[in-house]
């Protein structure tokens, strides 16, 4: 992040021009009548602009001294101490400039303003703003300047009179060199971020001897992180590549990268995807998303299916706004949309989306905060609708830059960089994020996928499907080299998850997240069984109603999967078997399970699958699974089996 702010830079612009409307090179005659001022007020123009300040405002003090009502030589000296940064001072002479002439030139308040808010002096930047505006006929874009930094002002004023809690920590990585925009996997067990590094190790020093690379450092066993890899090659190039987001396994990357040959325009976003151990070598997204126009800072959706990122392309409302595209069924990225409600006239930059796919993180200097790019956050409603943006507070924001926030998926720890340090250097930082600015809590599953005969590791297919919409909510595959896996688990709601791979049988769950809260994590390995007579599954996402054997809608997805399955695999036959626990009569509870075990059977029947193909029975409870003697036994005995028959 910069060191100072933006309003310093505007002061000397927005005053350089006022300063030569009233200076002698435009024509006009200087007001003092004494001539050795004039004559040290023109030496000291002359040295101004050689940029010779230290002997410009000893001539302009003398100036002052033969005159002390020379209003210019104090408009002069207050250049002077701008352009030497000399806060202070410049805000003496620009003072003494509105006790001569109060009316003379209005433009003076809002410099006036602009070196107050500089030094957090707030409410005092508001009465100069207040009475700048309060004149007529001044410029249309100096007013909108003083009307933004106005409204910064009164921001700025209430949030340091009420300042959020916030205790940064470095989290201690063993780095010398910049670091920044951190990417953190679901688990919190992997880090990967952008570094300033040397092309050269030999001579770090060397102006121009600098390149942006990733590094990757995991959590150890004893909580801490260890020392920072290079990620390598193929990601890693001679030039620089950065600003990257990773999905929620770490194992798909985006990132930006600028004029390279397969670019579409001077910056675009590219992907690269570990598979067995290492990175894919990195493409070009593509001409739907990136454009002649600059495409940077990308933030992927924890499902993979939707990507946010920043651009300057036209159609936008500012100098470059947040856009999203997402992914459809064929696997192609969609037409940008402009997030219009979150957008302003001036810049947006850094979003992430949080793993719970509805909590938006951002920066932007369009509205109102505490001085340039500030920190906000914004929820999408019940209608899908991004929610009015709201500033993070003081002093997580400061009037230094404040980009690249991330937030773990419990939503507890917000991660960003900063150069807070003593040395000047770009570190890793992490706080507790205070309850108000919480996205929704996001749990994860875990584990490994293998065959249950011979234990080796296998690619499959994630689904979890939301039960009560049936709308799919994860789409993932095991690592096919460890067979592992690792997906977010939104909280919240009941899931049916299917695990699924040619020549095996699918494997059923059924997954309930507490709402509300946090969820630990759910970790498990799935042996997955060969399609072979005799193997069979539970079908844990079959439904029926009380006491019936009446089918229930959250049934849906459990069904077309066996439609699948047996589309699938057109030699196969299977036997649906019913169960029930022990409660009731045993004829009574015979029947309900073979009639549960019909109205699966004709279920599959009425898609198509052939009624050789498929037998059913009931079993009542004579074949437990769990101890009847417990609510929790007689809900696992409740089921309804899957199997393979000759």
């Amino acid at each position: 992040m910069n060191g100072k702010s933006n309003g310093f830079f505007r002061t000397v612009g927005c005053l350089l021009l006022a300063l030569f409307c009233l200076l002698p090179a435009t024509g006009q005659t200087p007001s003092s009548a004494s001539k050795k001022a004039v004559k040290s007020y023109n030496t000291a123009l002359e040295q101004y602009q050689r940029r010779q300040y230290k002997e410009a405002i000893a001539n302009l003090n003398a100036a002052v001294k033969a005159d002390n009502q020379f209003y210019e030589a104090y408009m002069l000296t207050a250049e002077c101490y701008l352009d030497t940064e000399d806060l202070p001072n410049a805000k003496a002479a620009f003072l003494q400039c509105t006790t001569l002439k109060p009316d003379a030139f209005p433009p003076v308040y809002y410099s006036l303003a602009d070196i107050c808010f500089e030094q957090d002096e707030y409410e005092e930047a508001s009465r100069y703003l207040e009475k700048y505006l309060a004149y007529d006929k001044q410029k249309p874009a100096l007013r909108e300047k003083a009307d933004k930094l106005l409204a910064n002002s009164r921001f700025a004023a209430d949030a340091v009179a009420h300042p959020v809690p916030f205790q940064p920590e470095n989290i201690g990585l063993d780095f010398g060199f910049d670091q920044y925009w951190p990417s953190l996997s679901v688990d919190e067990q992997t880090l990967i971020f952008t570094a300033l590094i040397p092309k050269d190790a030999t001579n770090p020093d060397v102006t121009g001897n600098r390149q942006e690379d990733f590094f990757v450092s995991d959590f150890n066993a004893e909580g801490t992180w260890t020392k920072p890899q290079n990620l390598g090659s193929p990601p890693n190039t001679d030039d620089n590549e950065g600003a990257q987001t990773i999905t929620a396994d770490a194992c798909k990357m985006f990132f930006t990268a600028c004029n390279r040959p397969d670019g579409k325009g001077g910056c675009d976003i590219y992907y690269s995807e570990k598979r067995n151990g290492l990175w894919t070598r990195p493409r070009n997204l593509g001409a739907t998303v990136n454009t002649s126009a600059k495409e940077t800072q990308p933030s992927i959706s924890a499902d993979g299916r939707t990507l946010y990122f920043v651009s300057t392309k036209k159609g936008g409302k500012g100098g470059q706004d947040i856009w999203k595209s997402e992914l459809n069924e064929r696997g192609e990225w969609g037409q940008p949309v402009n997030l219009a409600e979150l957008n302003t006239s001036g810049d947006e930059s850094s979003p992430f989306i949080h793993f719970d796919n509805r909590t938006l993180y951002f920066a932007s200097d369009g509205l109102p905060g505490m001085g340039h790019f500030d920190l906000f956050v914004s929820r999408k409603d019940s209608t899908g609708k991004w929610t009015k943006p709201v500033n993070l507070g003081y002093p997580v924001n400061s009037k230094h830059n404040e980009e690249g926030l991330i937030v773990n998926a419990r939503g507890d720890r917000a991660y960003y960089s900063s150069d807070r340090t003593e040395h000047n250097i770009r570190n890793i930082f992490t706080f507790e994020l205070f309850p108000e600015m919480r996205p929704h809590p996001v749990s994860y599953m875990k584990g490994k996928i293998f065959d249950a005969k011979y234990f080796n590791p296998l690619k499959a297919k994630f689904e979890l499907t939301d039960l009560s919409t049936g709308k799919k909510v994860v789409e993932a595959f095991s690592d096919s080299l460890k067979g592992e896996f690792l997906v977010c688990l939104p909280v919240g709601g009941q899931y049916a998850l299917n695990i699924a791979r040619t020549g095996y049988l699918f494997f059923s769950e059924h997954i309930v997240m507490k709402d509300g809260s946090y969820s630990e994590p759910y970790v498990q390995d799935f042996p997955l069984r060969r399609v072979q007579a005799g193997e069979k599954i539970v079908l844990e996402n079959i439904f029926f109603g009380f006491d019936s054997h009446q089918l229930l809608d959250a049934s849906k997805t459990e069904l077309i999967r066996i439609v699948t399955f047996m589309n699938g695999n057109p030699a196969v036959k299977i036997r649906i078997t019913g169960h029930t626990d022990n409660v009731g009569k045993a004829a009574y509870n015979l029947d309900l399970s073979q009639n549960r075990a019909r109205a699966v059977a004709d279920y599959l029947l009425k898609e198509g699958i052939p009624a050789e193909r498929v037998s059913y029975r009931g079993m009542g409870a004579a074949e437990p699974v769990a101890d009847n003697s417990t609510e929790a036994g007689r809900a696992k005995n409740r089921r309804t089996e899957m199997e393979i028959v000759p």
